[in-house]
């Protein structure tokens, strides 16, 4: 049993180092300008904002990482299904690309890639995966 529990402590510290290792990823691609990256992170929900309906149907929402930085996110909703009963302060978990912008960021391609040229996205919510 202890055995058990050093491992998954060993798993959920690897997980943190990992998520603070990409946020500082993040704050030096903000610094730098710097686009066109996969990345997998996590953050809290801080503010949502409607659909947009220009072209493709995204569902966007603002998260803070833990460095204090604010990205967008971009959710494919024509590709990927909708996250139906997100809500400020809940955690959301990312794969997708990321773009700069003066704002902090976006991070799109949070799904899969019909046309399979990329590695797909997801968004992980209260434990679901939407890809």
């Amino acid at each position: 049993m202890k055995g058990i529990l050093v491992t998954a402590l060993f798993i959920l510290n690897t997980a943190s180092f990992a998520a603070w290792s990409n946020d500082t990823v993040l704050r030096q691609a903000y610094k730098l300008h710097k686009s066109d990256f996969q990345i997998q992170g996590f953050g809290q929900v801080e503010r949502l904002l409607p659909d947009d309906k220009q072209g493709d149907n995204h569902q966007k929402f603002i998260i803070r990482l833990s460095s204090r930085q604010t990205i967008l996110i971009a959710h494919n909703i024509d590709l990927a299904p909708r996250i139906a009963d997100l809500q400020v302060g809940d955690t959301i978990e990312f794969y997708g690309e990321y773009e700069w912008s003066q704002q902090g960021g976006v991070i799109h391609w949070t799904h899969h890639d019909p046309k399979k040229l990329r590695a797909g996205g997801w968004l992980i919510h209260n434990g679901k995966k939407y890809q």
